[in-house]
């Protein structure tokens, strides 16, 4: 055979925990207090990594690596300060989002390897 069918397996569930964290992240568990609250105000900082903090948690949950967690949380303040800011644009700020989910899945696999919960 000329790949492990476990092999892809784990990768496309993977792949769609690490999409689904995002779209959880971005969309149901971002209010509209929070999207408001992370562009302007006095707290604007506190909202912003509090949004990215649940980005960090669900990666967390997904590949069970604290450094990954914490990795995504930096990564998506960042980035989304530089889309608050005017430097990127909405597609701009998804299409990197989704190049830290693609560091993220192989990261997962060849240094962390694969979550526990995908193993049989």
């Amino acid at each position: 055979m000329l790949f492990n069918l476990q092999f892809v397996h784990d990768l496309f569930a993977l792949i769609i925990l690490l999409c689904g964290a995002h779209w959880l992240g971005d969309y149901a568990f971002q209010s509209g207090y929070l999207a408001g609250a992370k562009t302007s105000g006095p707290l604007r900082i506190y909202h912003l990594i509090a949004h990215a903090g649940i980005h960090g948690m669900l990666i967390f949950l997904v590949t069970q690596s604290v450094v990954l967690g914490f990795a995504e949380w930096v990564l998506h303040a960042i980035i989304d300060d530089c889309k608050v800011r005017g430097w990127t644009t909405y597609a701009q700020d998804q299409a990197l989002h989704f190049v830290c989910k693609f560091i993220w899945l192989i990261a997962a696999f060849l240094v962390v390897g694969p979550p526990s919960f995908l193993q049989w």
